[in-house]
């Protein structure tokens, strides 16, 4: 879920929307994102055109376009991670400890995702509020777009999912291996080698 919310949030056309506030008068409004810039006018019709060249793209849009693909990346092999490691799953066997490893792991590529995610929209973010306050600045100046938003809240589920994951799944792991060395032969043999209390107190009668 984590992993589509992000997903949603690289093709959401708006990661930045034109403001009026500007010195620069506008006849249609405009949308950007990390891949195209989009303009419509007041009859509802809008067109969008990609960037042509990512070397002439501002460097913090380099970077948040890797970040966020990265995050799908994480997010993706969490997903598979996690549907491993769940106990109701029939993939990987019934050993419930090594599915427990495997549920953690999940766990770490969802914060991975998370931070990723988090840090890209951020960055956006600041760039955006950076020119907007910029007296100086004398281009058209943006507001904060939905996709953002929907970043941010992506983000935010995939941390608390992915710490979730570590309690929950750590606990249950170190309960098992508890289980598994109760149950194992020299354990076994151990306490079956134990005399009990009746039969060394009826030794000395």
């Amino acid at each position: 879920m984590w992993s589509r919310s992000s997903s949603s949030s690289v093709c959401v056309r708006s990661w930045k929307e034109s403001s009026n506030d500007g010195s620069a008068i506008l006849t249609s409004n405009l949308f950007e994102n990390l891949w195209m810039s989009c303009a419509d006018d007041s009859t509802g019709i809008y067109n969008c055109w990609y960037f042509p060249s990512l070397l002439a793209l501002p460097t913090y849009i380099q970077v948040c376009r890797a970040l966020m693909i990265t995050s799908i990346v994480l997010g993706s092999f969490g997903l598979v991670f996690t549907l491993v490691g769940m106990q109701c799953s029939r993939i990987g066997g019934e050993n419930y400890a090594v599915k427990g490893r495997i549920a953690i792991l999940g766990g770490v590529f969802f914060i991975l995702q998370g931070l990723c995610t988090m840090i890209a929209v951020s960055w956006y973010a600041s760039n955006i509020i950076q020119q907007f306050h910029n007296p100086l600045y004398a281009g058209i100046k943006f507001e904060l777009g939905e996709g953002l938003y929907i970043g941010w809240c992506s983000a935010t589920l995939a941390l608390i999912g992915g710490c979730c994951l570590l309690c929950v799944c750590g606990n249950d792991s170190k309960v098992e291996k508890i289980r598994v060395a109760a149950h194992t032969p020299s354990a076994v043999s151990r306490i079956s080698h134990t005399p009990s209390t009746q039969h060394r107190l009826s030794s000395y009668i």
